[in-house]
């Protein structure tokens, strides 16, 4: 797979962690992450109160699911991310850093009233095209 970032001097930068937009050419398997949460192996729930801590968590799950389908967060080419406060975006961005590197994937994020459970913080969803082997 050939993934590269997008950048066009006809839109504003990125200020965060994430492309304006994604290319890739694809001859692989096509992984479709169900939004993760901060959930633990375990059942208990990551960081409860701590944003940064909870959206570690998330991007060790997203990683764990990409790794079963065989592949990296290197593969994934888009996330979408939900947050309970959008106050939260340098935060986020901050681990995020530490989980995704050039080209980075697409991504959108949107502020959400509720999450499935009253102590997620955050969650995020994530598409990955795998190289065949």
């Amino acid at each position: 797979m050939v993934k590269a970032q997008v950048s066009t001097t006809e839109l504003h930068s990125p200020n965060g962690v994430f492309s304006q937009a994604t290319t890739v050419a694809a001859t692989g398997r096509f992984v479709f992450v169900s939004g993760m949460t901060a959930r633990r192996p375990d059942g208990s729930i990551a960081g409860v109160g701590d944003i940064r801590e909870q959206t570690r968590q998330v991007c060790e799950n997203v990683s764990a699911a990409v790794r079963a389908a065989g592949g990296t967060l290197a593969d994934v080419c888009r996330v979408d991310v939900y947050v309970r406060n959008m106050e939260d975006f340098a935060k986020i961005h901050e681990i995020r850093a530490q989980y995704f590197s050039e080209p980075l994937p697409a991504s959108t994020m949107v502020e959400v009233s509720k999450l499935a459970h009253p102590d997620y913080l955050i969650e995020i969803n994530a598409i990955a095209v795998i190289p065949p082997a």
